[in-house]
């Protein structure tokens, strides 16, 4: 195996089974020293003669061993100023509400220089405040990688690039997963003589039958053909095509009411027969519904989840300790009236950090950010320093002790790694022939991954939504308020029409729905998407573009497979 990228390989490397999380700890001969300076056991750019000072955001998770310091000032931090291009004042944002922290920096012009931050909806309202800096001008004076980055990717600057026509975020290539599936029991199907549901009306056949037709052959009327609590509810909402609210019709972008009234009519259906568990809607977290399903008292299991390791430990094999005899797969989304669709994608061109306007040395925190993109700096970040957390193995790192990894690199790291582009740099992260090659069980992992991405990643479908919900346009807060009051009062109609029988039909909610809206004033929502689409739909990240990059790493993971074997 010749895999040329070190970054080919995940920080589970070598590891039996388990996700591999990250730390910082330090061996007795570190204690209270910085990791080696780039160029010994991991490269980074030339020091500059005179270094600029600049403050730069950092996720508090509250996960730092006390030993390392603080997630402000530790190892990698030092390890930063050392070898980087600036010295940077690390600010820390608390990850449990980073929105509150962030709010009080700008309002108090303590800003960071350069504010790291996932959520768009934190950012966008900065943007609209004119807190932010383009960064066009910077990058084309200042930057090398970036710059080299934006040219190779112009997905990055399509969707880093606000309304103004000016860009204003970085971002970065992500190797893209289904964050979506269903899982259903083949043994139930072949006991019961059934075929895989092809359409929502197949599929409501087959959720009847499991819960009326003893299944697991107990005797007992014991058992639910379907989960719709928690994270389901959102997955078989996508097979309906209504997990969104907006739909594309004519040219215009308009409300869709039609998928929404599928969806509730089905459910209702389902309720009304006592086919699915009666008692879903306090199963808010879907904690009940996992347990009934890992016990083998669940047929159709519709998840959130993007890691087929995950989705195989955490379900699949709970599953099978219970019932010796279970087999799953995965269930591509059966066709509705409006369509058979992809389920929602990792996002791959994801924005994570913008600089601030009262940054005072805008030059060096753009030589920083290509401090940061470049492979040699991600390399130690992510795997630590070669000897002490991980040695090479056919070109490839393999991870020493995954516990001192853990504390003394990912724990601290991790954050610091928001710039890294997976999806360009390590597409086989996932490949368990890679990832788990020491592990007797390689084989069946790298059997369950490529059944779980050849039955999403189907681009010959349409994905289920406008795009991934980070590259969503953010309603004005006005219109925001307004969208989510009616939205709350919308939803507990729906939910009524589904529990009360004949007393409240689905076709009265849709009627009190739609009076509730418009006496919301929803149609200033309507008329808002509807324009924002009509001007941007050109130049916005929409599922096409998800697409393009779908594709492009569908063609390097075929040659990493062929390159493995």
């Amino acid at each position: 195996m010749k895999l040329k990228k070190w970054l080919a390989m995940p920080l589970a490397v070598m590891l039996a089974g388990g996700t591999v999380l990250a730390g910082c700890g330090n061996d007795k001969e570190e204690e209270g020293k910085a990791p080696p300076a780039a160029g010994q056991s991991a490269g980074a750019s030339a020091k500059p003669a005179v270094k600029k000072d600049i403050t730069v955001s950092i996720y508090d998770r509250g996960v730092v061993s006390q030993d390392e310091g603080t997630i402000e000032n530790n190892r990698w931090t030092k390890w930063i100023n050392e070898n980087g291009p600036a010295n940077v004042k690390f600010v820390a944002i608390p990850r449990t509400n980073p929105a509150e922290k962030i709010n009080v920096l700008y309002a108090s012009g303590s800003a960071p220089d350069l504010l790291f931050e996932y959520a768009p909806t934190n950012r966008n309202p900065l943007y609209d405040q004119k807190q932010l800096m383009p960064i066009d001008d910077l990058i084309e004076k200042h930057s090398v990688e970036y710059k080299k980055l934006l040219q190779e990717n112009p997905m990055l600057k399509k969707a880093g690039t606000k309304s103004d026509g000016k860009l204003y975020e970085f971002g970065r290539i992500s190797w893209v997963e289904p964050n979506r599936g269903i899982l259903i029991r083949t043994d139930w199907l072949e006991k019961l003589k059934l075929e895989m549901p092809k359409t929502t009306d197949d599929l409501y056949k087959v959720v009847k039958a499991f819960a009326e037709q003893d299944p697991d052959g107990n005797g007992a009327k014991d058992t639910f053909g379907l989960v719709v609590s928690g994270n389901a509810e959102a997955t078989i909402k996508q097979v309906f095509g209504a997990t969104t609210s907006w739909v594309v019709k004519d040219g215009e972008l308009v409300m869709d009411w039609d998928s929404r009234t599928d969806y509730f009519t089905f459910l209702k259906k389902l309720y009304d027969e006592g086919i699915i568990d009666r008692d879903f809607a306090n199963d808010k977290n879907g904690a009940k519904a996992k347990q009934d399903f890992i016990n083998g008292k669940v047929g159709i299991y519709p998840y959130l989840d993007g890691n087929s390791m995950s989705i195989l430990q955490n379900l699949v094999d709970p599953l099978k300790k219970n019932v010796a005899t279970a087999n799953v797969t995965f269930l591509a989304y059966p066709q509705s009236k409006a369509g058979a669709f992809v389920p929602t994608l990792q996002n791959p061109v994801q924005m994570t950090a913008v600089v601030s306007a009262t940054a005072k040395n805008p030059d060096a925190v753009i030589k920083y950010v290509d401090f940061l993109v470049k492979e040699d700096t991600m390399k130690t970040l992510t795997f630590g320093i070669e000897g002490t957390h991980y040695k090479m193995s056919d070109g490839v790192p393999e991870i020493i002790d995954a516990a001192k990894l853990k504390k003394e690199v990912s724990d601290i790291s991790g954050d610091m790694r928001m710039l890294q582009n997976t999806g360009l740099t390590y597409g086989s992260s996932d490949v368990p022939l890679v990832k788990y090659k020491s592990d007797p069980r390689k084989e069946e992992y790298q059997k369950f991954y490529d059944l779980y991405r050849n039955t999403y990643l189907t681009l010959d479908k349409p994905y289920s939504e406008l795009t991934v919900s980070e590259h969503m346009p953010a309603l004005p807060k006005d219109l925001a308020t307004i969208d989510t009051n009616a939205g709350k009062a919308i939803g507990d109609i729906w939910l009524k029409a589904v529990v009360s029988g004949e007393k409240y039909k689905v076709e009265q909610a849709l009627k009190d729905a739609q009076d509730i809206w418009q006496k919301s004033n929803g149609k200033s929502i309507e008329d808002w998407y509807k324009n924002w689409y009509s001007t941007n739909k050109n130049d916005a990240f929409l599922a096409k573009d998800i697409f393009v990059v779908v594709k492009e790493q569908q063609e390097k993971y075929a040659k990493i497979m062929q390159e493995i074997k």
